[in-house]
């Protein structure tokens, strides 16, 4: 049986992903759902006029017959990562989203303990003060929400 040589394949990459340079790990085989990515993403490049057909035709050949990691790897080195989709974008903001309210959440347990132990040392309950900065950071995150944003259009650039 051959020895395979020690190597580290990254677990948060996605099995659809385009084998990157970068990401290319040498004498890995592939398997056909990377090589359908990077079929796909040199249409892309096609469609956008960064290939010809002659050359966009010899990297699918090519694609189609690689074995390992790096033969994909040299096929889209010279290519841009494709842009995120709409639905990756909006994904991914709202993500951004629910984590500025994570924050939030984290500042409320931090400023209602401080008020909390405040409470006890003195042995009354004293005016709720977090509310103050906890109200201005909730409309603040309130606001980004609903500011339209600047939403650019991707043909254009």
């Amino acid at each position: 049986m051959e020895e395979r040589p020690d190597h580290h394949v990254d677990p948060m990459r996605k099995p659809a992903d385009p084998i990157r340079k970068k990401d290319a790990v040498p004498g890995v085989r592939v398997s056909d759902r990377e090589r359908d990515a990077v079929v796909a993403l040199l249409a892309v490049a096609l469609t956008e006029g960064r290939l010809d057909a002659n050359e966009h035709a010899e990297r699918v050949g090519a694609a189609l017959a690689a074995r390992t990691a790096d033969e994909l790897a040299v096929l889209t080195a010279d290519l841009p990562a494709p842009r995120p989709t709409p639905e990756e974008r909006e994904r991914k903001e709202l993500a951004e989203w629910y984590a500025e309210w994570r924050y939030w959440l984290g500042g409320l347990v931090v400023m209602s303990a401080i008020w909390g132990v405040n409470c006890l040392r003195d042995g009354e309950l004293d005016f709720y003060w977090p509310v103050t900065p906890l109200g201005i950071w909730a409309a603040v995150l309130v606001a980004a929400a609903l500011r339209p944003g600047d939403k650019k259009d991707d043909d254009t650039g």
